[in-house]
């Protein structure tokens, strides 16, 4: 058991000497048996160990139990042990969560938080045979190649040392050691899905492939591998297909369909959201059509104008009102002499004070608005402008212009129009701070 840790720790380089060390400890065999381990090894490695435990509120006394097993056996370890308690049922209403979910999220919201104060790595004790009733969950889920590599040995601040072990082999350690542990009455329940795959799918495979946990750790392996390489190929053309809109769908779609899944994938995650492989072929589908894809979690994928972009379907237009442009604090004075040595970015950004009235705000887009094109005497409404721009219309609400009536003097990332145009005769001009030119 002790050798599978040490050859995790070695493989993947988990641990440094000088490392602060902090054990997540629910009190379950699992943790305990970690606990144990990396406390036998400490000066081994020169590191300093800490543990942490969340009550999550959600098995009453059951749960209080567990908090009083974890304090006392740190204290008799004497390693500083943290304890939060939070209304994990709670707070799963309010977030809209699954319990499963939620206490997940809390969990590794602690984690966070210890690593930054402590300066710490926090150790898990996910199992090789956690990892098989994840790659299960992920494979019945429709999951990409990711999800299929499992149970990654070291993630950020995250490491988990006994991902080569197996349930029996913590339940052979602890014997052996007399370790004392806890059991989590939900872990019995086949209402929860894991444990409905740990009871059920896993027995009937196990039946078939005694070495299932050493089995699927191979295929993670190089599963891993492969997707390592196609996510180095994805994010290159991620960043070839990215502008200010969105990602160009057309330089995506002459992708191999791979590559070209795998950075849709990798696009969602960066917004925060899971793809199975169903969203995956709806949204790559939408790109070549254009439309939109419901993502959950509040999110979106939407191709239009050939630009895929992942929105937050209540995105709700902040709110702004309209001030006067003379007080509304995002104009700075600049004068004739001065607009002789301006760069041609600020230029455009500046407003012929000569034109500026009392009637002048700074607002948001109305309909009717019109724009006139600096050097060309065309003026073409503000919606067609936005259109043949190709600005994502989920983004036309919040941009700020500067405006007489219906007729607009500037328009952020656009800059002034004919009539806001600064000229050799006038007498200064107002440019636009605040960011709004960037």
């Amino acid at each position: 058991m002790k050798h599978k840790m040490l050859k995790a720790v070695s493989d993947f380089s988990l641990i440094e000497s000088g490392d602060n060390i902090v054990v997540a400890l629910s009190g379950g065999a699992d943790s305990v048996a970690l606990l144990n381990m990396l406390n036998s090894v400490k000066e081994l490695y020169g590191i300093t160990l800490y543990a942490c435990h969340l009550n999550h509120n959600i098995r009453g006394e059951e749960a209080q139990r567990d908090e009083d097993f974890v304090r006392e056996l740190c204290k008799k370890l004497d390693i500083e042990l943290f304890v939060k308690s939070v209304d994990v049922p709670a707070l799963s209403a309010k977030r809209k969560q699954s319990l499963e979910l939620c206490g997940r999220e809390v969990r590794y919201e602690f984690f966070e938080e210890l690593s930054i104060k402590l300066s710490a790595k926090v150790a898990t004790a996910h199992t090789a045979s956690d990892n098989v009733e994840t790659v299960l969950y992920n494979l019945t889920r429709g999951s990409s190649l990711n999800g299929l590599c499992g149970i990654k040995s070291k993630r950020d601040y995250i490491i988990r040392p006994l991902i080569y072990a197996t349930r029996d082999d913590i339940e052979r350690y602890c014997e052996i050691n007399s370790l004392s542990f806890v059991t989590d009455s939900t872990n019995l329940s086949d209402d929860y899905t894991r444990n409905n795959i740990r009871h059920n799918a896993v027995v009937a495979l196990k039946s078939v492939n005694a070495e299932l946990e050493a089995t699927v750790t191979r295929m993670c392996s190089s599963l891993s591998d492969i997707q390592n390489y196609l996510d180095k190929i994805s994010l290159e053309e991620i960043n070839k297909s990215k502008t200010e809109y969105g990602y160009d769908c057309k330089k995506l779609l002459q992708l191999d369909s791979a590559v070209l899944k795998n950075a849709v994938v990798l696009i969602a995650k960066n917004s925060g959201v899971q793809l199975s492989f169903r969203l995956v072929e709806l949204i790559a589908e939408a790109m070549k059509n254009s439309g939109s894809v419901d993502l959950g979690e509040n999110k979106r994928a939407v191709c239009k104008q050939g630009f895929l972009r992942i929105i937050d379907i209540d995105a709700e237009c902040e709110d702004f009102s309209e001030t006067p442009f003379l007080s509304c604090g995002y104009a700075e004075y600049i004068s004739n002499e001065e607009l002789k040595n301006i760069n041609k970015k600020l230029l455009n950004n500046c407003i012929n004070c000569d034109i500026i009235t009392d009637s002048t705000v700074l607002r948001t887009r109305r309909d009717g608005d019109t724009f006139t094109l600096k050097n060309r005497d065309v003026t073409k409404s503000l919606k067609k402008l936005l259109n043949e721009l190709k600005i994502p219309a989920e983004k036309r609400s919040f941009l700020k212009l500067v405006a007489q009536g219906s007729t607009v003097l500037w328009l952020e990332g656009v800059g002034t129009s004919k009539q806001g145009s600064v000229n050799e005769h006038c007498s200064g001009a107002y440019l636009i701070t605040g960011g709004y030119y960037d």
